[in-house]
């Protein structure tokens, strides 16, 4: 199908070819400086809604990357801050020329004050805690100022370690008590004992952090945090991708990567496997287990292993990843402490769980499915191998050919991805139409199409949502309300993300480049608008039947973050409501009417308003007395809420039978995920609602019908 979005990614590219990014001349080893320049001349250019870079923004500048990089002020003094403050509007100025005076002022300053952090947290834990002292800590940040000097620095430290170790302490005295109570005879460990026991945990963690992240940061890896401090000044999805993250970024889109399928981490300069991924080569192997160290990695095309002790992570994991084929070597140490070698032949690792799954389930003799979708994803290289929306519509004909009678596709904490993938995807449940419109700056609307008169599924539907659910998610909701195609059960609204992004990579921009991978813009470059016309920025999409949820009373949407852009309108598409014999308002009435009576529903939003209260609570006693009956009171307060988790129904959901011939030769340990699945699913009171709006549905569609007929 021909897509008017191949339209939109055209004009992008043009508008590429338009930009000067040559007009200015660098040397070769000026890296930052080229970065800066780049990254002015495509915001100024390209971006959706771009501001201008005065003294305005110089100050939010300013303060936004201080508070980035120091945002418990632990590191830097009062003395340091008004050293920085001289820049305050003159960032813009800097920017403006390619003047990277700011950034190197505020990082020799940072490394200079994390040397100095290294033993003042040991001097902390070198002594005692006195957990009879009467004290508290404010855990908001934004309450406390800057030390003065070094004795206030490193007060400062010994309250946030005071802190940090009091839950150290709690869990060993917890675990002395039961000991004791489980056998008398036990002699339990001294307060002074379990004191010390406590500080030295979180001694040994510090020294991790400080050894295997701080320590292995480069100059290019705080100068990407000051890079994309600048473009989130634009809006909270324009980023800068460093040449690793924008690798990252890819997987998560496709759901896929090549190499070993192991999850690595560091531990005091060793590289170690903290998990397989079920299917991948090195669980496949079996030669690999959860806590071997890796201590060297052989290419297939190398005699000599290259030692990967005391390596970053991220240059460890070059060595070890690598194209689908290729062989490696891991010269891996046991638990045991013995040596081998381990050769692996990497490969496509797919991350099964991002994708499509599906289940049916019976209700009063009908039968229905639910589609979860954890993203809108697309393999960039080949649309047509992998992307949500075909997906989608395999586990459709799967369940249509087991009975199924109406349809709950599950876009719950669904965070949004291919702008193609959910224009196709929409267009599987109506004949024909518009989906989105799209806006880029100065240029009329685009209309995106569903051209395709198939439709894969034509009864009754209903989509979950969340105030997590975004972009591609809130698309495909607002196009099957508008539609009057769906049924929105969920939050209040959704995220409220009404905004497109476009991934540039910068390496693409600069003619003749010796300076290195300068990595990727993610970058506003449109907004785009229901069909209605009205716009789901800040606002979201409103659910059909609203139900409390756990993120009910925090600030996760768009509306709470640093600056969004604003809502607005644009004219309605051209297009017909669905066409059928659905009583949609009369089934969102009866399920409106459910739910307000719904006892488990009201235990949740309870729930919900106690945890936003717990967050609004800054102020912790330091007193180990105090700090243990705060913790009895939630402890006990909590219990209330155990019914949340012991809620079940009285659903069964299964597999289809496709699923069900793969779990026969599978190695995946697909059998188990999905047995899990389904027992989350027959807990869930969401779904049990959805699939109650499914059956009256079903049945207004006979009396509408009826009605209809004799009319």
């Amino acid at each position: 199908m021909k897509r008017n979005y191949k339209v939109l990614l055209l004009t992008v590219l043009l508008a590429f070819a338009s930009c000067s990014f040559t007009a200015k001349t660098f040397d070769d080893s000026d890296k930052d400086k080229m970065l800066i320049h780049i990254i002015k001349s495509v915001l100024e250019q390209l971006h959706f809604d771009p501001i201008a870079m005065d003294d305005a923004f110089s100050a939010e500048l300013f303060s936004d990357y201080i508070e980035t990089i120091d945002p418990l002020k632990r590191y830097f003094y009062e003395s340091d801050y008004k050293d920085f403050e001289k820049y305050k509007l003159t960032i813009d100025d800097q920017i403006q020329i390619s003047d990277i005076t700011f950034f190197n002022v505020t990082h020799e300053r940072m490394i200079k004050r994390i040397q100095e952090a290294k033993s003042l947290y040991k001097e902390v834990l070198s002594k005692p805690f006195d957990y009879t002292k009467d004290e508290v800590f404010d855990t908001n940040s934004d309450n406390i100022a800057y030390a003065k000097n070094r004795k206030e620095l490193k007060e400062r430290w010994r309250q946030q370690l005071k802190f940090s170790t009091l839950t150290n302490y709690d869990d060993i005295y917890t675990q002395e008590k039961q000991a004791k109570e489980k056998d008398p005879s036990y002699v339990m460990k001294t307060e002074k004992e379990i004191e010390k026991e406590a500080r030295e945990a979180m001694l040994k963690s510090l020294d991790i952090y400080f050894n295997d992240n701080i320590d292995d940061l480069k100059r290019e890896d705080y100068f990407a945090v000051y890079v994309n401090a600048i473009v989130e000044e634009f809006d909270p999805h324009t980023y800068y991708l460093a040449p690793r993250s924008k690798e990252v970024f890819d997987q998560r889109m496709s759901g896929k990567l090549e190499g070993i399928g192991a999850g690595l981490q560091k531990r005091m300069d060793y590289i170690k496997i903290t998990y397989l991924v079920s299917g991948g080569p090195a669980w496949r192997g079996k030669e690999l287990e959860i806590d071997d160290v890796i201590l060297k990695v052989k290419q297939e095309n190398e005699e000599v292993p290259i030692s990967i002790v005391g390596m970053r992570i991220d240059d460890a994991i070059k060595l070890i990843k690598g194209p689908k084929g290729t062989k490696v070597t891991l010269t891996i140490k046991k638990i045991d402490g013995t040596i081998k070698d381990v050769t692996i032949t990497r490969d496509i690792v797919e991350l099964g769980e991002t994708y499509a799954k599906a289940s049916m389930v019976e209700k009063n003799n009908k039968k229905f499915g639910v589609i979860n979708l954890p993203s809108f994803y697309l393999d960039f290289n080949d649309y047509k191998k992998l992307n949500a929306a075909a997906d989608v519509k395999k586990e459709i004909e799967r369940l249509k050919a087991e009975g199924m009678e109406g349809l709950v596709l599950d876009l719950r904490n669904n965070g949004g991805g291919s702008l193609p993938a959910v224009v196709d995807m929409a267009g599987l449940f109506i004949k024909d139409g518009p989906i989105v419109q799209v806006r880029s700056t100065g240029k009329p609307k685009e209309v995106l199409k569903d051209k395709d008169k198939s439709i894969a599924w034509d009864g009754p539907l209903v989509i979950l949502v969340n105030e997590i659910s975004a972009s591609a998610s809130e698309i495909m909701a607002a196009a099957m309300q508008d539609y009057k195609r769906a049924i929105i059960i969920g939050s209040k609204q959704t995220y409220g993300k009404g905004t497109v992004q476009n991934v540039m990579n910068l390496n693409n921009i600069v003619r003749n480049n010796t300076a290195g991978d300068l990595g990727a813009l993610a970058l506003t470059t449109q907004k785009y608008y229901r069909i209605n016309g009205g716009s789901v920025q800040l606002e979201g999409v409103k659910s059909d039947v609203k139900v409390p949820g756990r993120f009910s009373y925090i600030d996760v949407g768009e509306k709470d973050k640093d600056n969004p852009l604003p809502w607005d309108e644009i004219d309605a598409a051209d297009y017909a409501v669905w066409d059928s014999y659905f009583d949609y308002d009369k089934t969102i009435n009866k399920s409106k009417e459910r739910m307000s009576n719904n006892e488990q529903l009201k235990l949740i939003d309870e729930n919900a308003k106690w945890v936003k209260s717990k967050i609004d609570e800054t102020l912790v006693p330091l007193n180990y007395e105090k700090y243990k009956a705060v913790n009895d009171m939630n402890e006990l307060e909590s219990k209330r809420f155990d019914a949340i988790s012991n809620y079940k129904t009285n659903l069964t959901f299964t597999s289809h039978t496709y699923e069900k011939k793969l779990f026969e030769s599978d190695t995946t340990d697909l059998k188990e995920k999905r047995e899990r699945w389904h027992q989350s699913l027959s807990k869930d009171v969401y779904i049990e609602e959805a699939l109650n709006v499914l059956e009256d549905l079903k049945m207004s569609y006979a009396i509408k019908k009826v009605a209809t007929i004799k009319d």
